[in-house]
């Protein structure tokens, strides 16, 4: 059986930070609210930790441990129970490179501590935590000895059917809210006449899928969708539309949407590598250059942190995953933002 270890951290967020997170509490609750955050560390753990591997994870988290008493007026935020947030991916990596091959999976959250948070009514305590925490991706505790409770172990679950033959729709509804797949009303319409048409009931892992591979942030289901104006269906697709520039000027393309990201033709230029000898030499290669876009607005809006760093990581994928040999080198972020109207630095579209 794993045991859980905890540690306290240094400080979560710069004295600036926490005083607009103190103003927007404060007029949460109605009064001053004095308010501190600091990072908290859980460790899962093989077996336990001799003293030199405890005092490197304590090194490398900059983390010291953790106070026996329990904290007064503390809120916690964690990741959502039942993840692997992308931090601990990482950080669990790095733990183990670095020789604590007896920890399994290390995690860290928030404790913020207001003063009198406890004495606050049910519906300020809640107003605090909305504003503490992301509801998409993290979740709230009162104890931080509550975050042994990211690393619960559950044996796997059977295979269920939902019974939308026998139901119709309203299975496929209870289904919708029950496992929150979010499925538009034409998504559950389609899902019944399929199922019906196969005579058979939907399975809990087909919904999931579904739910998850016809998403608009998966597929781009929108931009190939029929498109109609005034009533008129065009020829083309969005898609298409944005297809026909290379189909018109194919000149210097040398794969063109394959993954989410191009291949333009490059020139000669001296590349460093290994010959068969072992011995590193300059060897003159075309080389090409990758190019995609990532586009993110979806999640990032609903989950700002998490949803930049997926975006970040889908861009590294596809350019990766477009033909052998292809390397990240460079990101490129595109903001849209309102007119800056700069002294001296007029533009023709700004308005007053």
């Amino acid at each position: 059986m794993s045991e859980i270890v905890s540690f306290s951290g240094g400080a979560a967020w710069s004295a600036p930070r926490l005083q607009r997170l103190a103003r927007r509490l404060a007029a949460a609750i109605g009064r001053e609210a004095t308010l501190s955050a600091r990072q908290w560390f859980w460790a899962e753990l093989d077996e336990p930790l001799d003293a030199a591997s405890r005092a490197r994870l304590m090194e490398l988290m900059s983390a010291q441990p953790a106070p026996a008493q329990a904290l007064e007026d503390a809120l916690v935020v964690l990741p959502r129970f039942g993840t692997i947030s992308p931090w601990s991916s990482k950080a669990t990596d790095i733990v183990r490179q670095c020789g604590i091959a007896a920890v399994r999976r290390v995690e860290r959250g928030i404790v913020y501590r207001l003063e009198g948070f406890g004495r606050l009514a049910q519906a300020q305590r809640e107003a605090v935590a909305a504003l503490l925490h992301d509801r998409m991706t993290e979740a709230v505790v009162y104890d931080p000895a509550e975050g042994a409770r990211l690393f619960a172990h559950f044996p796997p679950r059977p295979l269920e059917t939902v019974p939308l033959l026998r139901e119709g729709r309203a299975a496929l509804e209870a289904a919708n809210g029950a496992m929150g797949l979010a499925l538009s009303d034409e998504e559950i319409d389609y899902l019944l006449e399929a199922y019906r048409r196969l005579q058979r009931d939907p399975t809990d892992v087909e919904l999931m899928m579904f739910a998850q591979a016809n998403s608009e942030h998966c597929r781009h289901k929108i931009f190939n969708a029929r498109w109609i104006i005034d009533g008129q269906e065009q020829e083309k697709s969005l898609f298409q539309w944005i297809r026909d520039t290379h189909a018109a000027h194919p000149e210097g393309t040398i794969v063109a949407y394959a993954d989410n990201a191009a291949v333009f033709e490059g020139r000669e230029c001296e590349v460093l590598h290994p010959d068969a000898d072992g011995v590193w030499r300059a060897h003159r290669e075309r080389m090409h250059f990758l190019g995609k876009v990532e586009t993110h607005n979806h999640p990032t809006a609903i989950s700002p942190f998490p949803g930049a760093a997926t975006g970040a990581g889908g861009e590294i994928r596809d350019e990766g995953a477009t033909g052998r040999g292809a390397r990240p080198k460079a990101g490129l972020a595109g903001f849209t933002v309102s007119n800056l109207c700069l002294p001296g630095f007029e533009q023709p579209w700004e308005r007053a």
